[in-house]
């Protein structure tokens, strides 16, 4: 995500209230063979610790290797710390689950090049693409430029993404989702598991939190790190460790690990990676 709000006197004067609101889920399957929900979905979400609100602002769509090509407009929304924000897109035509009550449904799509779109909502590729929020309907033309707030190249196909690489990919049933904050690092930032869409009044709990961190068990047991070792509630295999910068600072010498020793890295916040059962789970630890 663009930080432009942060250190530029002037740059408050424009519809932002700050850089806050982020894109927090992605699904593409809605609608498509094996799936269950009807509709295609993007959820936005406040991560700030103040209001936030958006106005004048696009959600705008490229295939994986291709230039933006279309986009519609977002409400004037003010979204309070830790609100989501649901929004239907496109169907495949199939689906027998509606999502639940949508904050906002797309209908009018627009084509950059100016050729009629007759698609209700943006069509959403199921395993790679490039979603964006801009500040304004301008074309984007990559994760730097000037009108982007939040930029998310997803699926190993992507050829532009926020960071070292772009975020895992999805399949008609899952969805990509941001594990905490906003590192600048698709692949980092993102991890896949089951498409749960989550409105404007179902909480303030991280969706990758409910997914992963509770369900089946516990995936770290200490996220604050006070005795230089990262307890895992069971076996977890591939273990990385991630700084807030995207690199990898530590990975489990062995394959699997039910601990991890992280004495050697400095005090501060880090993400930890694995997989169970052959899916990925992530979590920020504060190493203390």
């Amino acid at each position: 995500m663009r930080k432009i709000f942060t250190f530029i006197g002037f740059v408050s004067m424009i519809a932002f209230s700050n850089a806050q609101i982020v894109i927090n889920e992605i699904y593409g399957g809605g609608g498509n063979a094996g799936s269950t929900l009807k509709n295609d979905y993007v959820i936005l979400k406040n991560i700030g610790s103040t209001q936030a609100s958006l106005n004048g602002a696009t959600l705008q769509y490229a295939p994986a290797a291709s230039t933006f090509t279309q986009y519609h407009t977002l409400p004037n929304i003010t979204l309070n710390p830790g609100q989501t924000y649901l929004i239907q897109e496109a169907t495949g035509g199939g689906g027998t689950v509606n999502l639940p009550t949508p904050d906002f449904i797309a209908t009018t799509v627009i084509n950059f090049d100016g050729s009629p779109n007759p698609s209700v909502g943006i069509g959403i590729a199921v395993t790679s693409g490039k979603i964006v929020i801009a500040n304004n309907a301008v074309q984007v033309t990559g994760p730097t430029s000037s009108n982007v707030v939040d930029f998310v190249g997803y699926g190993s196909a992507a050829n532009q993404y926020e960071g070292s690489g772009p975020a895992p990919s999805p399949t008609t049933t899952t969805a990509i989702k941001r594990i905490s904050g906003d590192t600048n690092d698709n692949t980092v930032d993102f991890t896949v598991g089951a498409a749960n869409p989550i409105n404007s009044t179902g909480g303030t709990l991280a969706i990758a939190d409910v997914d992963f961190n509770y369900s089946k068990f516990n995936f770290i047991k200490n996220s604050f790190v006070k005795d230089n070792e990262i307890i895992f509630g069971g076996e977890i295999n591939n273990v990385k460790v991630f700084n807030m910068f995207g690199q990898v600072v530590k990975e489990s010498p062995t394959k699997s690990a039910y601990n991890l020793d992280v004495k050697e890295l400095p005090k501060g916040n880090y993400i930890v990676t694995g997989t169970i059962d052959d899916n990925p789970v992530s979590q920020k630890i504060l190493k203390d």
